[in-house]
């Protein structure tokens, strides 16, 4: 009975996907950009340069301007969170994602971010946790129903302490948590770090909920850039099959951090890829 109990609650906890639109499917996936995309920009430009590149899904991130006097995070005013909220439904763009942002030091600022993504309808929130406060996060995605995703940077040589890079480690992080507790795939970072993506992809079956997307000008160099996809070194093709061999649809979101004033050709040319994918038969 258990395990049956346990095996309703991971179904019921993966089932995200179902909860986004059909209309924000790039193709076979749930689609768009990380705003830090576009972090020269405001919310709002973040917002347009999303839809114009043909991404139907975005994920925010905490600190990207507001306006002039503002910044758009999680200590938004009920004002602030209307207006971006009209400007998602005129572009018809999902918001889903929000991060990364820290959690598990102050169980108050913790508190807070989820709130936001409840107002905000967000049902994913990417982080680099303290680890050491991830009772206290479990906690909140009970209550809130809402995923807590982590996040990888590229492996640090001068920083033995830093874990996150490596997917086991993130799957024995979680592995024995509530199910809405998982990974949010860098997939460029672990280029960065040398790893096979595909690889971590298999690593981490069940606990991704959401993925950041990068092709990247070489394997296992920190300071590689990116290219559209299906141009560099990722593999983004075989990212995505193995994708929807675990029957993972997205979010997936394209972040691209190179020609941040002209990227948007580029992005789109990444997100026409993710469109035109299709499964072997």
């Amino acid at each position: 009975m258990k395990k049956a109990l346990l095996l309703l609650s991971f179904l019921a906890a993966t089932c995200f996907a179902a909860e986004i639109p059909e209309s924000a499917k790039v193709g076979e996936f749930f689609a768009g950009c990380q705003a830090y995309s576009f972090r020269l920009y405001s919310v709002f430009e973040a917002i347009d340069k999303t839809a114009e590149a043909g991404g139907k899904t975005i994920e925010f991130y905490p600190g990207q301007k507001y306006d002039d006097k503002a910044k758009w995070d999680q200590n938004a005013t009920p004002e602030m969170i209307e207006k971006v909220k009209a400007k998602l439904a005129e572009k018809g763009i999902t918001a889903v994602g929000f991060g990364v942002v820290k959690l598990g030091k102050d169980a108050a600022a913790d508190r807070k971010v989820f709130e936001f993504a409840k107002t905000m309808g967000i049902s994913i929130v990417v982080s680099e946790p303290d680890v050491a406060g991830l009772d206290g996060i479990e906690k909140l995605v009970k209550e809130f129903d809402i995923k807590m995703a982590i996040h990888n940077h590229p492996k640090r040589p001068l920083d033995r302490a830093y874990l996150f890079w490596d997917p086991n480690y993130v799957l024995g992080l979680v592995k024995d948590r509530d199910p809405r507790m998982g990974s949010c795939a860098d997939v460029g970072h672990w280029v960065r770090s040398g790893l096979d993506p595909v690889d971590c992809i298999k690593i981490l079956k069940g606990r991704i909920f959401d993925s950041h997307l990068k092709d990247l000008t070489a394997f296992g160099d920190v300071k590689a850039h990116d290219l559209p996809f299906g141009t560099g070194k990722s593999n983004i093709a075989g990212i995505l099959a193995e994708y929807h061999a675990q029957g993972f649809h997205g979010p997936v979101h394209c972040e691209y951090e190179h020609n941040w004033e002209t990227s948007v050709p580029e992005i789109k040319q990444s997100l026409e890829f993710v469109k035109n994918w299709k499964p072997a038969k």
